[in-house]
């Protein structure tokens, strides 16, 4: 009995088939890593009404998905090790379709903070296992592929905020148009995690050597800890955005209807910034001048809406859009930073996961400083300040070393997948994480 040789175009034709399906799965993540979150805020009142809740409870719900982030993200490198990354993305969505269904039908404070937990499973376990993935499956494409997800996932945070209250004024006037407003991004979810379920795993390779690596080994990568405060900081600073510009708007004399739209023009600008940033980031020597861009853009953004609220709103909110720029450029810095999948993924994980938590303190201290002082000053000290750390962690993100190499000189022998020379580019999500150079056999010809 003879066995005949595997068909080497038909497996490459495969190859590429699940590499494009993949990036498809990936895109349509990030699509849904916001919506559960911004389409709140616009019904926001509503919803505070049709629970019968208080602001202070209200303000629980808005908090509540930060939180979500950070805890929930620690779960990433574990479950990643454990089970293939396509079936933990499609559960995690699941869990999010599942969320934003229970938290549309909640009659109680209780039910929709849990419906609100399930649904930022997708978008927490999606935060920080997607640029393992890029590493993983696209070394070489890892600026266009962040920045296609990036964008998307800045779309969706748009449009959920855009459409919300449309939606809800659609969907009728006897006070539960809210409920719609929130649930109608369940389907971009489950179509997210059905293709992840298409998604084909490679054949005959073993998970033995996808491991997770020791996350609190990273304390000793001062990379680590500087990309980890870039990310915290550049989110503190657009959650504080969110949550604080047009209400300050409204209080230096312009009307809801336009500190709306300059909310509106601030995210509007981020979109081509996100698909633009990343391909310019995996470029060593346009980081730093990138970083300056970003600073300066803050700096006068931020000043000028504290000094001149009026005199040029639309210039001020352009500005510091343009800063906000440094969230593309921070989740590319995660994937260059480290040499292999598995510390991309914990690296993801601690610096988003920790970065949350900086976060939501952001838009908290801001409001016990207005309450307290009667004042925005406190909110523009927070973000001036933040703009300096980010100048000095960004600083040292952009240097060009590896966080591997900095703990395996604190740790050695931290994590077998920190001594690989070069990851390896596979079809399928059942791959070895990595795999020694030594080990490849040499090519033919």
């Amino acid at each position: 009995m003879t066995r005949t040789a595997p068909d080497r175009s038909s497996t490459g034709t495969d190859r590429r088939r699940g590499l494009g399906l993949m990036a498809v799965a990936i895109v349509l993540t990030a699509l849904n890593l916001r919506t559960a979150v911004t389409s709140v805020g616009p019904v926001l009142q509503e919803i505070q009404r049709g629970l019968g809740i208080s602001s202070g409870l209200a303000g629980v719900i808005t908090t509540m998905p930060v939180l979500c982030f950070a805890l929930i993200g620690f779960a990433g490198p574990a479950l990643s090790a454990r089970y293939r990354d396509a079936h933990v993305l499609a559960g995690a969505l699941i869990a999010m379709t599942a969320g934003l269904a229970l938290r549309s039908l909640a009659e109680a404070f209780p039910v929709f903070l849990a419906g609100t937990a399930l649904a930022m499973a997708g978008g927490a376990l999606g935060n920080v296992m997607l640029p393992g993935l890029v590493k993983r499956h696209f070394p070489g494409r890892t600026g266009p592929l962040v920045g296609a997800y990036s964008t998307a996932m800045g779309l969706g945070a748009t449009l959920a905020a855009v459409a919300a209250q449309p939606i809800a004024d659609a969907a009728g006037t006897d006070g539960g148009g809210w409920r719609w407003a929130l649930v109608v991004w369940a389907l971009p979810a489950l179509v997210a995690a059905g293709v992840w379920l298409a998604v084909p795993a490679a054949p005959d390779v073993s998970r033995q050597s996808h491991s997770a690596v020791r996350m609190r080994a990273l304390v000793h990568s001062p990379t680590a800890l500087a990309i980890t405060a870039f990310f915290g900081v550049q989110a503190l600073q657009a959650y504080v955005v969110i949550g604080w510009s047009a209400q300050y708007l409204r209080d230096s004399g312009l009307s809801a209807a336009t500190a709306g739209l300059l909310l509106g023009l601030n995210s509007v600008v981020g979109l081509p910034l996100s698909a633009v940033i990343p391909s310019l980031t995996v470029r060593p020597r346009l980081q730093r001048p990138l970083l300056v861009v970003f600073i300066a853009s803050y700096v006068t953004g931020w000043v000028g809406l504290w000094t001149a609220p009026t005199a040029a709103p639309w210039l001020w909110m352009v500005l510091i859009a343009v800063g906000m720029g440094t969230f593309s450029m921070v989740l590319t810095l995660i994937g260059l930073r480290a040499r292999t999948p598995e510390t991309v993924s914990a690296l993801s994980t601690v610096s988003q996961s920790w970065g949350y938590v900086v976060a939501g303190a952001g838009p908290l201290l801001v409001g016990v400083l207005r309450g307290a002082t009667g004042s925005y000053d406190g909110m523009f000290v927070i973000v001036l300040t933040g703009v300096a750390v980010l100048a000095v962690a960004g600083w040292i993100a952009t240097r060009q070393v590896f966080v591997d190499d900095e703990v395996d000189r604190s740790v050695p022998g931290w994590s077998p997948a920190g001594r690989c020379s070069e990851v390896l580019e596979s079809a399928g999500v059942e791959i070895p994480a990595a795999a020694h150079v030594d080990d490849i056999p040499p090519p033919r010809g």
